[in-house]
């Protein structure tokens, strides 16, 4: 299997076509109906709830994007589907997984991104799967842990996946990995058991060498997070296949 052509043909909205400013937030179905509506395929993130079920949300706590506190984790699907999004002039609450496809229904390929606390847990992973089964448009699926991207290629292997990377991992929500794990990653020394059919990767480390031998020696396309400037787009253009942006339109 190798990656699907609109992969690379198109570049790619970071969490939908967001713009808080206007009232249009990320990871909403108002900021998918914006990508939907400029032809844009969309990039989202999941995460797990306490009932094992899925939604779609980047963050692990609640704070930053509602008016509540506290862990996602910690809070069951019906609960969480009944948080409203801060800043959102339609409206706008957290979907679940189902309700995002649902709504999406094919009309734009999708990126979805496994959230994941590097500590062994599939619990989402599992439902990711499961939830995909039924859904008849275009997706891939891709995740920062290589466990998640080998679980895939073990347990869903005609799911298009992809590993997502960087050289530094210096963010908060890395600070629980070792420096091993680090170099592991940044270098994809778990390549063989992960297989994947393409790479994410963070556009201030590009050139290195993980895209670059990906590229020329593995046929791997790259997508390359997150464009935010001229100057990333440069460098996407020139190191990458294709871009996951945000804050312009391509």
């Amino acid at each position: 299997m190798s990656a699907p052509g609109w992969l690379v043909a198109k570049p790619i909205a970071h969490r939908g076509l967001h713009d808080k400013a206007n009232g249009v937030v990320e990871n909403t179905i108002s900021a998918a109906e914006a990508a939907i509506a400029r032809g844009f395929p969309i990039e989202l993130d999941v995460q797990l709830t306490a009932d094992n079920e899925a939604i779609v949300f980047h963050d692990f706590e609640l704070d930053r994007l509602t008016g509540e506190a506290g862990l996602v984790i910690e809070r069951n699907l019906s609960a969480l589907t009944g948080i409203g999004i801060s800043g959102t002039m339609g409206g706008d609450r957290i979907p679940s997984l189902k309700d995002y496809l649902a709504r999406i229904a094919g009309r734009t390929p999708l990126v979805i991104e496994i959230k994941s606390k590097f500590n062994g847990d599939m619990r989402l992973t599992k439902r990711v799967i499961e939830i995909l089964k039924d859904y008849p448009g275009p997706f891939v699926v891709k995740s920062f842990d290589p466990d998640i991207v080998a679980y895939l290629r073990q347990h869903a292997p005609d799911i298009t996946r992809g590993f997502i990377g960087e050289l530094e991992y210096a963010s908060k929500s890395d600070s629980f990995l070792s420096l091993e794990q680090k170099h592991r990653m940044a270098n994809l020394l778990h390549f063989e058991e992960m297989q994947p059919h393409f790479l994410s990767w963070r556009v201030k480390d590009l050139p290195c060498a993980s895209t670059y031998l990906s590229r020329l020696l593995g046929r791997i396309p790259v997508m390359t997070w997150t464009v935010r400037s001229p100057e990333d787009r440069a460098k996407a253009e020139k190191h990458a296949d294709q871009m996951v942006f945000e804050g312009f339109i391509p």
